[in-house]
């Protein structure tokens, strides 16, 4: 499998990291990965979650090609399934060649209710389990063109912005693959910054997407605690949040940065007309 997609396995076994959420189901170099992910979505009903198996089939070409997806549900019929199989498909062959899984996770909880809704009086949670599908029986050809991750959503109110501020990472190489990838998924751009055991977080974006982010964050064990057990990043704090100002810098990317002292981590935030949140909020933070 090619490197980006060895990646984004690791990414998303920190994500999803809760009892069962994750597993490797079979993984060779010619026949590529196969994973289970467990997750919920808001269904036909506001007052249930539906909750998904999703079984991805990532080809030995992945990300070049799309990858295989079968779609279980107790709560949903198997016509169900299959209708929410297929829109993840159509999904997969419409994003660029990067990898996506986590793009589609995101996707069909934010959009599970809406795919269930033309199917008429049976679109509802349904108490029989429904038996597992096929999977997608080989590769599909993705298509080139542009992936609106980022497009707006009514109520967002344009660009956002959100500085925050994380305890500790013991676990730091899986904890900073874990933002990136969030970060990506999101459509969010922005500045993982350390200095010293300070670590602070600026995220530009969609309203929702930093929203999205936030629960990401504070319900993934993406870090160990003393003991080496997988935790929760249960001290985040959110320093301030607010729409982009016209002072504010647009951040092009999402970048991880290391600092060496105070005066430089000062100048990283002047260049991105965030002065007076240095003063008031992050320097008695680091001194």
């Amino acid at each position: 499998m090619a490197g980006p997609a060895e990646e984004e396995l690791g990414a998303l076994a920190a994500i999803f990291c809760g009892p069962g959420e994750w597993q490797v189901l079979s993984r060779s170099e010619t026949d590529g990965a196969v994973f289970r992910i467990l997750t919920e979505a808001e269904g036909p009903t506001e007052d249930a979650a539906v909750p998904l198996e999703l079984v991805f089939h990532l080809p030995a070409g992945y990300p070049s090609c799309a990858p295989g997806i079968s779609v279980n549900s107790e709560r949903l019929t198997r016509a169900q399934c299959a209708a929410v199989r297929e829109k993840l498909l159509e999904r997969a062959q419409g994003l660029p060649s990067e990898p996506m899984v986590h793009q589609l996770v995101l996707w069909v909880q934010q959009h599970l209710r809406r795919i269930l809704a033309p199917t008429g009086p049976g679109a509802g949670p349904h108490p029989s389990a429904a038996g597992p599908h096929p999977s997608a029986a080989g590769p599909h050809p993705s298509a080139a063109g542009p992936h609106p991750s980022a497009a707006s959503a009514p109520g967002d109110e344009g660009l956002w912005m959100a500085l925050l501020r994380l305890d500790h990472m013991r676990a730091r190489t899986r904890y900073v693959k874990a933002v990136r990838q969030w970060a990506s998924d999101l459509g969010l751009t922005g500045r993982l910054m350390f200095l010293g055991k300070a670590i602070l977080l600026v995220l530009q974006g969609r309203r929702g997407a930093i929203k999205e982010y936030l629960v990401l964050q504070r319900t993934c064990r993406v870090d160990v605690d003393a003991s080496g057990k997988k935790c929760r990043e249960k001290m985040l704090s959110v320093l301030f949040e607010s729409r982009v100002q016209p002072e504010h810098a647009r951040f092009a990317a999402f970048e991880v940065r290391e600092f060496a002292g105070v005066d430089e981590l000062r100048r990283e935030f002047e260049a991105a007309g965030l002065r007076a949140l240095f003063s008031e909020l992050v320097l008695g933070l680091v001194k």
